[in-house]
């Protein structure tokens, strides 16, 4: 099953007019965060980019590929402002644009901020989805931003080739407050606040051979706000946050690692994962975006022996709107437990901050 509306033809959907059209994902290479570029060539991209002046104010740029800009106002204030887009990951128009939106929200609660408002960014390609279909995913992003408290007060419009849907997000922290990627401490504990396997999940999805269940445990996972975010950055031992999204928990931690000047380690039997998810990877339902994660930061990440290429790829496996991973003190992490599941998050205690590395690596064992 592909989503409640999949049931026209393998690359055709009836949309809410009752026409048939191209199904959502059919008109995407790509879908979710998958689309992100490949963590090697965007690096490469983005060399030298940061050769003008920085102000004082600007607490958060680009320096550790953090989640978010963070500028700071007043002595009470810094305002975020962070962006995310991709294609369709599902067929359903009122879930992916719910799921777009909760993506690009995301990025406010990881650096311990509280959203205020957003800006849709929408490409469509027009004459090909009905006009019924686009406004259903711009309804669903919008339900998204109702269930985080704030108004879609704007955006953008262009006529695509692929359908393209997200968010520009502003949200306020204290500057006290941020919670960057670079800040984890040697010693700290990760905690891991959402099961992974979307990845997994869009491949199966895209040959119809996810199930009625699996696509409800898909939704729900990726259209569950962040929320523990501002609550994290009210303890004093929560010391780093990021989002696991595109780069798969490999990737992300890396860039922890590598902000914090730390290697870190991942207990591997610890990890979560969406049900169904690893069994599904064994049968091939992999991305192709978890190879090009694996070869964009591979030489980064140290394997036990006999690590399979199964149980690889579930760890580049990109996620969508993921969950938050927190850097902590020991003494903090019974509290940081405590917030994830006062906000109905079933987090794991999953890895440790090592020791101080001047060439950061993710060990997995």
């Amino acid at each position: 099953m592909n989503s409640p509306t999949a049931d026209a033809g393998p690359e055709t959907r009836a949309d809410l007019a009752g026409t048939t059209e191209p199904r959502l994902t059919s008109l995407a290479h790509g879908g979710g965060c998958g689309c992100k570029i490949a963590p090697g060539l965007l690096a490469e991209i983005l060399k030298g980019s940061s050769s003008l002046p920085v102000p004082a104010q600007l607490l958060v740029g680009i320096e550790t590929a953090d989640d978010a800009a963070v500028y700071q106002l007043n002595a009470e204030q810094a305002m975020i402002a962070t962006t995310d887009f991709f294609m369709p990951i599902v067929d359903d128009p009122y879930d992916f644009g719910r799921i777009a939106a909760t993506n690009a929200i995301s990025d406010v609660y990881a650096m311990g901020g509280r959203p205020l408002f957003a800006l849709a960014l929408v490409g469509m390609p027009i004459g090909v989805l009905s006009v019924a279909t686009i406004r259903a995913i711009l309804d669903g992003g919008a339900a998204a931003c109702r269930a985080a408290g704030i108004p879609v007060a704007g955006g953008h419009t262009i006529d695509s080739v692929e359908p393209i849907y997200g968010l520009v997000a502003l949200g306020l922290v204290h500057p006290d407050r941020v919670l960057r990627n670079s800040g984890a401490q040697p010693g700290d504990r990760l905690v891991l606040g959402k099961a992974l396997g979307v990845g997994v999940y869009s491949a199966a999805l895209k040959k119809d051979a996810l199930d009625a269940a699996g696509y409800a445990a898909m939704v729900a996972s990726t259209t569950r706000l962040n929320t523990p975010g501002p609550d994290l950055a009210g303890l004093p031992g929560v010391h780093a946050l990021t989002d696991v999204t595109g780069f798969g928990l490999a990737g992300h931690a890396l860039e922890l690692a590598r902000g914090s000047g730390c290697n870190v380690r991942i207990d591997w039997p610890r990890v979560p994962f969406l049900p169904g998810a690893r069994e599904l990877a064994t049968r091939g339902f992999v991305t192709g975006a978890s190879a090009r994660n694996w070869a964009g930061y591979g030489k980064q990440v140290q394997l036990p022996a006999g690590f399979s290429d199964t149980e690889r790829a579930l760890l580049t496996d990109p996620q969508t709107s993921g969950g938050l991973l927190a850097a902590c003190s020991t003494q903090a992490l019974a509290d940081v437990l405590a917030i994830f599941r006062r906000h109905g998050f079933d987090a794991v205690d999953c890895g440790e901050v090592l020791d101080r590395a001047v060439a950061a690596q993710v060990l997995i064992a």
